[in-house]
């Protein structure tokens, strides 16, 4: 698992604590690793992080050219890291009128921002988790001999998947995280182990 900096909670950050980088002031940079470090912890590029937060605390477009001078980047990680969060939607290219160069900002609307990442990462991971699930069950229904309690719990982990790949669906839908059907999943899977004990 990965780190997280800890810069002392309300205790301003000894000057050490905080990164030069580029020109930004020492609370921009701050929170720019700040972004940076909990999206490395999320599973994406820290750089990624970086970026989305520099252009969303600016609140303006800025140019590749102003990216890479502000968090010291390389020209092709810039466009790298452009590209990948455009996919995302995290990153909108924009041109302003009588402009030549493309400029880049950042999607403001945090709900729509994580949903939207939510649909292009986390439900195919989900749905990949189930397809391995109704393989295996299936495998265990063919080679025979696999004890039913073996095979409870198998329906088990699937039911689980099922149930986290409709709460993200619905998520997605209404921006509410409904887990009643997970919760439940585990709820019975206990109940059972607290009968046998008995």
């Amino acid at each position: 698992m990965k780190g997280y900096l800890w810069t002392g909670g309300n205790a301003a950050p000894a000057p050490a604590a905080v990164p030069a980088t580029g020109s930004l002031a020492p609370w921009e940079a701050l929170a720019v690793e700040a972004v940076g470090n909990v999206i490395e912890f999320w599973g994406f590029k820290r750089n990624q992080g970086r970026v989305w937060a520099l252009l969303y605390l600016r609140g303006e477009p800025l140019t590749a050219g102003e990216i890479e001078r502000e968090l010291e980047l390389s020209k092709g990680g810039v466009s790298m890291l452009l590209r990948d969060l455009e996919r995302w939607g995290v990153v909108l290219r924009v041109r302003p009128p009588k402009d030549t160069i493309w400029r880049y900002a950042a999607e403001t609307d945090l709900v729509r921002m994580v949903t939207h990442v939510i649909a292009e990462r986390e439900v195919g991971f989900v749905a990949r988790i189930r397809a391995d699930l109704a393989e295996a069950r299936r495998l265990a229904q063919e080679v025979g001999g696999v004890p039913a309690e073996r095979l409870q719990r198998l329906e088990k982990m699937a039911t689980l998947a099922a149930h986290v790949e409709k709460a993200i669906r619905l998520f997605i839908k209404t921006a509410r995280l409904d887990v009643g059907g997970v919760l439940e999943a585990f709820r019975e899977e206990s109940g059972r182990g607290r009968e046998k004990r008995r």
